[in-house]
């Protein structure tokens, strides 16, 4: 996925939603986007000229390149911003129809459950047409077609902005509220955070079951994110799994973390990351207790414990 040298931190994503002008305008505002490029994948011609896409006769779809820093924004936010883009249930010419070119099975894997999940929320009334495939060569676009919106001075008042804050529960103030997202360079990490700490949050690793600060720890309290303080879990969801790690049958709230595929072991897990940082906590599974019949595996180095009387959503 990484168009840079092993060990580098950007990957890329490849998305097309109709007319690649706007499209671009609203990646590159995204925190964590470190660069956006527009062109042409999916047709039969290499090298294609706008001319010849227009003409229907190539194949190929107008398409966004997005190289992002997966520190500070997931997959998941981009499939987000893909999806405000444009109407996903609209049937359109080849040139502007609704694709996620997926460059790994992780964001293949995100992908197809992000699309199952919008068909199930009865967003729309007709069926999401998103096509989900393996990425092609991409061709870049024309140098006129580039950052088109800026260059032409339109990005700041065609496009709403992209929001400088995320929506999150605080337990304290017993509502939702309006935070600023926190988000670093691997370095700033690096050097912020011990050691266990930053392998675990920022490069999602797992600590040692049964020797870690939270297992089975019993006081009463929120769980915090040990990287931004964002609240994540209640001392009420806790409960005795026996994997040796923290477990929680729901978060403070869904706002709170995002979820994404995970295929890093060669099977298909669902990781928990939170929202405001994007730092990794841990995995979902489905055999939890009720009334959720779900298991938040956590890593302790991930959590802080806060002494706190919970106060949860309205419902």
């Amino acid at each position: 996925m990484s168009q840079t040298e092993k060990g580098a931190s950007t990957e890329v994503a490849t998305f097309g939603a109709g007319c690649f002008w706007g499209v671009e305008a609203a990646f590159s505002r995204a925190p964590g986007v470190t660069a956006t490029r527009v062109g042409y994948a999916g047709g039969q011609a290499a090298q294609p000229t706008y001319e010849e896409v227009c003409s229907g006769r190539t194949g190929h779809t107008e398409m966004v390149e997005v190289t992002y820093d997966p520190d500070r924004v997931s997959y998941g936010r981009l499939l987000d911003i893909f999806w405000q883009q444009h109407d996903p249930t609209a049937e359109r010419k080849t040139q502007y129809r609704s694709v996620i070119f997926y460059h790994d099975p992780a964001q293949r894997d995100a992908a197809v459950r992000a699309k199952e999940d919008l068909a199930e929320s009865g967003a729309y009334s007709r069926p999401v047409v998103t096509e989900i495939l393996p990425a092609p060569t991409f061709y870049p676009a024309e140098e006129y077609h580039q950052h088109y919106y800026e260059k032409r001075g339109l990005a700041s008042c065609s496009l709403p902005a992209e929001p400088a804050t995320v929506r999150v529960f605080s337990v304290e103030k017993g509502e939702f509220i309006d935070v600023e997202p926190v988000a670093k360079s691997d370095d700033e990490w690096r050097r912020s955070l011990p050691k266990e700490q930053y392998e675990v949050t920022r490069k999602g690793g797992t600590e040692r079951p049964f020797a870690n600060a939270y297992w089975d720890n019993d006081a009463r309290g929120i769980y915090q994110c040990a990287n931004c303080g964002n609240d994540l879990f209640t001392s009420e969801t806790k409960f005795k799994s026996g994997t040796g790690w923290p477990s929680f049958w729901a978060p403070v709230a869904e706002e709170n973390i995002e979820t994404l595929g995970d295929t890093s072991l060669g099977i298909v897990r669902t990781e928990v990351r939170c929202r405001r940082c994007g730092a990794h906590l841990g995995h979902v599974f489905d055999d939890g207790p009720p009334p959720t019949g779900l298991r938040y595996c956590m890593n302790s180095a991930a959590l802080r414990l806060v002494p706190r009387t919970a106060r949860v959503p309205a419902s």
